[in-house]
C-alpha cells in the first residue's frame, strides 16, 4: 500500500471521537513490530523519527529501510517527522519521502514559532505533505512540578491566529501531559482542552502519552484530541523484558531484537485498541 499522509484520518478521528497514534521508532525492528500490530487490527499508523536522526549520516539508509517497510504494508502507514527542530530538518524528511512533519517551534517566542512553521508549511504543501506544530510547551516529565507546567499550557485565544496564519494541518497543545516518564500524578486540564478544541480549527494532538490511565486517554479523545504520540512506555517495556531476559540467562542479540519487535508489536497493538484505531485502516 503507498504511503500515505494521515491528515485525513486524523480529521476523521476528530470528528468520529477516535485517535490516530504515533509511535516513535528507533530501529527498524521497532518500526516492523509496530507494523504488524497496525496489520492484525487492521489500523493505520503513524511511524515516528525523531529528530537527531536527521543530523546523521546514516539517515538516508534509515528513512529508506522505513520507507519500503511502509510500502509494503496491508494498511495505512504514515512516516513522520517528530519535533522537528528546525526549517532544514523538515525539507530532510521530505527529501527522504516523509508524508508528514512536525515543526516543534514551542520553545520559541509565538511570533518566531509562526513564522517558520508558516514556512514549513509552504514548503510541505506544496508537495502535499502535512504539518504539524507546537503551541505552548510539552515539557519533560522531570522538568516540571504540576503547578509550575501551568505556566506552558496553551492559551486559546493565541491558537485561531496561529493556525489561521501559519496554515498549520494539525496542533501540538499542552494542557498537562509531559514527554518521558512522569515524577508526579499527570493532572490533565479536559476543561482547556475543550475550549482549544472549540477555537481550533485542526485536530489537535497530544504528546507525551506514556503514564496516563486509560480514563484520561479517554477523556482526551472526547475532548477533541485527534492524535497521540507513544514513546516511552514501549522503550521502558523493552528495558523490562531485557532485563528479565538476562536474568533468566537467555540475552543474546536475537533475544534482545526479538525483544524489540515483539514488545512493539503487543503495546501497539494496545494503543491502536485503546484509542479506537483498530478497524479504522
Amino acid at each position: 500500500m503507498p504511503l500515505v499522509s494521515m491528515k485525513t484520518l486524523i480529521q476523521s478521528g476528530r470528528e468520529q471521537h477516535f485517535a490516530v497514534p504515533l509511535f516513535d521508532v528507533p530501529s527498524l525492528n521497532a518500526a516492523i513490530g509496530a507494523v504488524e500490530a497496525a496489520e492484525a487490527v487492521n489500523a493505520p499508523v503513524i511511524l515516528g523519527m525523531y529528530n537527531a536522526w536527521f543530523d546523521l549520516p546514516e539517515a538516508p539508509a534509515v528513512c529508506a529501510g522505513l520507507h519500503a517497510l511502509a510500502q509494503g504494508a496491508k494498511v495505512p502507514v504514515s512516516l513522520m517527522l517528530d519535533h522537528g527542530a528546525s526549517y532544514i530538518q523538515c525539507i530532510k524528511a521530505i527529501r527522504f519521502g516523509f508524508t508528514d512533519v512536525m515543526f516543534d517551534g514551542s520553545s520559541l517566542p509565538f511570533a518566531e514559532n509562526l513564522r517558520i512553521t508558516s514556512l514549513v508549511c509552504e514548503a510541505a504543501h506544496a508537495v502535499g505533505v502535512s504539518v504539524e506544530a507546537e503551541l505552548g510547551h510539552v515539557g519533560l516529565g522531570t522538568e516540571y512540578e504540576v503547578g509550575e507546567a501551568r505556566a506552558h499550557f496553551t492559551q486559546p485565544q493565541m491558537v485561531q491566529e496561529f493556525v489561521s496564519a501559519s496554515g498549520v494541518d494539525m496542533l501540538a497543545v499542552a494542557f498537562g501531559t509531559a514527554h518521558g516518564n512522569y515524577k508526579t500524578t499527570p493532572q490533565l486540564d479536559l476543561d482547556l482542552l475543550t475550549q482549544l478544541n472549540a477555537v481550533s480549527t485542526v485536530p489537535l494532538v497530544m504528546h507525551g502519552g506514556s503514564g496516563l490511565s486509560e480514563e484520561q486517554f479517554k477523556g482526551a479523545i472526547q475532548g477533541g484530541i485527534a492524535k497521540i504520540n507513544v514513546a516511552t512506555h514501549i522503550f521502558n517495556e523493552i528495558e523490562a523484558r531485557t532485563a528479565k531476559s538476562a536474568a533468566d540467562g537467555k540475552t543474546n542479540l536475537f533475544a534482545i531484537e526479538a525483544i524489540i519487535r515483539e514488545s512493539f508489536r503487543d503495546l501497539c497493538t494496545y494503543y491502536l485498541q485503546l484509542f479506537g484505531t483498530a478497524g479504522q485502516a
